[in-house]
């Protein structure tokens, strides 16, 4: 048996029989074209083209009938690759100059474009790779007259394992057949990811030479949950899954009841919802969410060819608002850049873009595309409860400034006819050390904060979130990003100014009851987790949760952090007892 560890992207537990993905790609050999017969293979390589197109579309459509518009959209980045001249037309000279083959020159072409965005580091870079190789592969499908086998093989339940999967693979995957995915290379926002993941069935990423210690026909246990992925486990190892599952089963149940969420001492806890697309919404409001405590706005420019339109902006946000009733949406500005659309449209990509131009910096600095965004959130203003926050505040100069152009935007609507809501809060994300030190100043000024576990774990502690050899070191545990996350709640509490925490530890029931002892009543997460921290917060008093928080303050070590709070966890919830393995 052994056990490894990755990312956790989709959650929930698959147990089944080892399936390896083949991805080796064969070499295409090189022969001569005689002169007479090189246009003849100029028309084979555009047929293929065409026919790679055809099949884009149709796997296109097919993902927006199985899963929904937002995961098909990432289809227009190959489609729009495809009408790239810059990458085709040299395809089709080297075949007029040099005589090759249609085929060598496409493969070479696209190998060599694949391996120059793998050297560039960021992960949108390497997410681009394996859009060129998935494009490559259709292409060469057509030259060769191969068609799409590799997943065809799969007949019966299995775990797939592979170092990487293309959006097209997939879109391709049947969830009746592919119990779990484990993927050696890959993040939570890779384009595969985002389609696989909208399948609905757990998903680890980043497990290293996972494929090096399995063959096909092996026992596997997928947690999607925690990021473990069990080979070959014991009958014990079998066993504790089981019960834990068994468990789970018994807890969603309870879980499952929707009501107002209070404690067992009766203190009210917003449950807010963290969400990317307004389709998101209706799944929110089943789960009796209080409303949208953050709305990622970037992901409409992440999956979309084009800039979106005001117009379509305004459309989003106003359905968004409608579909909310009298329940907030906070609607955080555009957080683009580091490792996301900017970097990819770059002609020069930063070096390190984390500690570079994004966020709120980014749109500080693309005014025209930050007055468009602004101008669709306030004519959308009046539709609902609104409240705006922008991302990644380091001083209170750029928490000003924006504040004033979103002020002026508004005077400039009204001065065209536009009816706009007064009153507006205008909050931010408390997701750097420098803001969480300074949140005495910031409280001043901003109408209400939001705690970015994220960013604010990898800025603490030097820790890329996305980096699978550091994986161990970011967490939430950590004695000095609590220290801070406390440092935000008590100034917010002098001022008089509400907080909510939005990261992933918002929805990790092993931090939900610290989090209350520190003084937070409003966590912002993943629909899909509000019901499982609802049931713990219905069984637990506050006194018992500040109990907690003391206890933990006088720790200086994140494993016995994270053992306390395991411990205390199941003894709250002894149906859990086996989720929260050692790390």
């Amino acid at each position: 048996m052994k056990t490894l560890h990755g990312i956790p992207v989709a959650p929930g537990i698959a147990q089944s029989v080892a399936f390896v993905l083949d991805q080796a790609r064969e070499r295409i050999a090189r022969h001569d074209v005689a002169i007479a017969a090189r246009d003849e293979e100029i028309q084979s390589l555009d047929r293929a083209i065409d026919a790679a197109r055809a099949s884009l579309e149709a796997d296109r459509a097919q993902v927006e009938a199985d899963l929904g518009p937002e995961p098909a959209k990432i289809f227009d980045v190959h489609l729009h690759l495809l009408q790239d001249a810059s990458l085709v037309e040299p395809i089709r000279e080297r075949i007029r100059t040099e005589g090759v083959t249609a085929a060598f020159a496409a493969s070479e072409a696209f190998h060599g474009l694949a391996a120059r965005f793998k050297t560039m580091g960021s992960p949108v870079f390497r997410d681009k790779a394996r859009d060129i190789l998935d494009l490559e592969r259709r292409i060469l499908d057509q030259l060769l007259g191969r068609t799409r086998e590799r997943l065809a093989q799969v007949v019966e339940p299995v775990v797939l394992l592979a170092h990487e999967l293309t959006p097209a693979d997939a879109a391709s995957l049947s969830r009746e057949q592919v119990l779990g995915i484990v993927l050696e290379a890959g993040g939570r926002t890779d384009h595969a990811s985002i389609v696989a993941s909208a399948i609905g069935i757990p998903i680890v990423v980043g497990c290293g030479d996972v494929l090096g210690e399995v063959s096909d026909g092996d026992q596997i246990i997928v947690d999607g949950t925690g990021g473990t992925v069990v080979l070959l486990p014991d009958d014990e190892t079998v066993r504790r899954y089981q019960r834990r599952k068994k468990g789970l089963d018994r807890f969603r149940e309870s879980a499952a009841v929707v009501g107002e969420t209070r404690t067992a001492d009766g203190t009210h806890i917003d449950l807010l919802g963290n969400i990317e697309f307004v389709r998101e919404l209706k799944g929110l409001l089943e789960v009796g969410a209080d409303g949208v405590g953050l709305y990622r706005t970037e992901f409409t420019y992440l999956t979309s060819v084009e800039e979106p339109s005001e117009d379509d902006l305004y459309e989003s946000y106003s359905t968004a608002l409608q579909m909310l009733g009298d329940r907030p949406l906070t609607l955080r500005t555009l957080d683009l850049g580091a490792d996301k659309y900017t970097q990819a449209l770059s002609l020069e990509p930063e070096r390190n873009p984390f500690l570079g131009l994004r966020s709120i910096r980014y749109s500080l600095q693309n005014l025209p595309m930050f007055r468009r965004q602004l101008r669709a959130i306030l004519r959308a203003s009046t539709c609902g409860n609104l409240r705006v926050m922008f991302p990644l505040v380091t001083t209170v100069g750029e928490f000003r400034q924006a504040k004033m152009l979103l002020n002026d935007v508004a005077d400039e609507l009204r001065d065209e006819g536009h009816e706009v809501a007064e009153n507006i809060p205008v909050g931010m994300m408390v997701e750097v050390p420098s803001a969480a030190i300074m949140a005495s100043t910031f409280a001043r000024v901003a109408d209400f904060f939001s705690i970015g576990t994220n960013d604010l774990i990898q800025y603490t502690v030097a820790v890329d979130r996305g980096n699978e050899r550091v994986a161990t070191l970011y967490t939430a545990a950590s004695p000095a990003v609590l220290r801070l996350v406390k440092t935000v709640v008590r100034a917010s509490q002098r001022r008089n100014v509400p907080v909510s925490i939005c990261g992933e530890c918002a929805g990790d029931m092993t931090y939900t009851m610290l989090l209350l002892g520190l003084g937070l009543r409003s966590l912002s997460l993943v629909p899909a987790q509000i019901p499982r921290v609802r049931e713990l917060i219905r069984r637990v008093t506050i006194e018992q949760c500040e109990r907690l928080a003391r206890r933990i303050g006088s720790l200086d070590s994140e494993r016995t952090i994270l053992k306390v709070l395991r411990d205390e966890l199941i003894r709250v919830l002894p149906e859990i007892d086996g989720e929260l393995d050692d790390e």
